[in-house]
């Protein structure tokens, strides 16, 4: 199947591409609403500010992808491979990451408010000034990630990995801030937190003891 016949096909009201086989497509700024692109082959396609919208993308290749600024809100990318995948300012609010490869991924500027992460493979990525405003991280993996200036407020970070990643400047609400601290991030950025508010249990705590230059807001 090429690009054209599945246009066509949406059109005429098929949203069922389970396994499409387009690697290096150019898919830039299709409208392709809920269609089902589970196991599609898409390494290396050009999806640049497609509408992807509540569509599902699971366990689909998207290696070296690029999907900026494309529309991914309500989406579904449970396992999907988007190794060194360029996400940069994705609008993905409430989409659904959850056990994907994001490792080496740029997701800068990316808007994930909301999103599933759980698991998620996200070495190295790029998440400078990300919206991760209420996004569950549980159990994903940021080791040498880039995080600076995100916004991580109200989001869930148990046994969350941030081994050498950069988070100066980094936002996250104290009353919500759920690392465990006996268990401190080797190697990643200690400069001083700078402590805005009340956190649960940590008040008494010494800023350098906090990973990472987090400024840690009231709610």
């Amino acid at each position: 199947m090429n690009v054209s016949h599945l246009l066509r096909r949406y059109e005429a009201g098929t949203t069922q591409f389970k396994g499409v086989d387009l690697p290096r497509a150019d898919l830039t700024r299709v409208t392709l609403i809920g269609v089902d692109l589970s196991q599609a082959n898409l390494i290396g396609a050009n999806l640049q500010r497609a509408f992807l919208t509540k569509s599902t993308l699971n366990g689909a290749r998207l290696n070296w992808a690029s999907l900026n600024y494309s529309k991914l809100s309500d989406c579904q990318a449970i396992s999907a491979d988007c190794t060194k995948a360029d996400l940069a300012g994705i609008f993905a609010v409430n989409a659904n990451f959850s056990q994907a490869q994001l490792s080496g991924a740029s997701l800068r500027g990316a808007n994930l408010r909301g999103a599933d992460l759980r698991g998620a493979n996200l070495r190295g990525a790029d998440l400078r000034g990300a919206n991760l405003r209420g996004a569950d991280l549980r159990g994903a993996d940021l080791s040498w990630a880039n995080l600076g200036g995100a916004r991580l407020i109200d989001s869930q970070l148990e046994q969350t990995q941030l081994a050498h990643a950069n988070l100066q400047g980094a936002y996250v609400n104290g009353n919500d801030w759920h690392l465990d601290m006996t268990q401190r991030q080797p190697e990643s950025n200690l400069t001083p937190a700078r402590w805005v508010g009340q956190t649960q249990g940590w008040g008494n705590r010494k800023a350098n003891s906090v990973p990472s230059s987090l400024m840690l807001l009231s709610s």
